[in-house]
């Protein structure tokens, strides 16, 4: 395959990432919490979330190994979001779902915040790959 045709899927595949992250954490889960009472949007984002998680890792995935051989930096970026994704999902996510479910207020939010700012830094990352993979 061509380093031209690998190029653009890297670009493309990295572009939905961007997007779908950035749609996901601000367009959808902002809009449920707006247009659903609190419980059915909370039941909704806890099953949507493992989704996103998995969209996540299997685009960064396709993504950094599309661009490996005409940006290794941007194909470790994205390497990196895939890999980083997998404790947040397993591990960060369910341990928001825990401190919820048992009341216990602060530990939720310092947790989301951890979670929130994971995602922001990946679409950053993101946002770099795409920008260096598109040059």
């Amino acid at each position: 395959m061509s380093d031209a045709l690998l190029r653009g899927g890297a670009v493309l595949a990295t572009a939905f990432l961007f997007g779908g992250m950035l749609l996901f954490s601000a367009g959808f889960a902002t809009f449920l919490f707006k247009v659903l009472p609190m419980a059915e949007a909370r039941v909704l984002i806890r099953k949507a979330f493992p989704h996103f998680y998995l969209f996540v890792i299997g685009v960064a995935t396709a993504a950094a190994l599309l661009a490996v051989p005409t940006d290794r930096l941007a194909a470790q970026m994205l390497a990196l979001i895939a890999l980083s994704t997998v404790p947040t999902r397993q591990v960060l996510m369910p341990a928001i779902n825990t401190a919820t479910d048992q009341g216990q207020r602060q530990h939720f939010v310092r947790l989301h915040t951890l979670s929130v700012l994971v995602t922001l830094a990946h679409i950053g990352a993101a946002a770099v790959a795409l920008v260096r993979l598109s040059a």
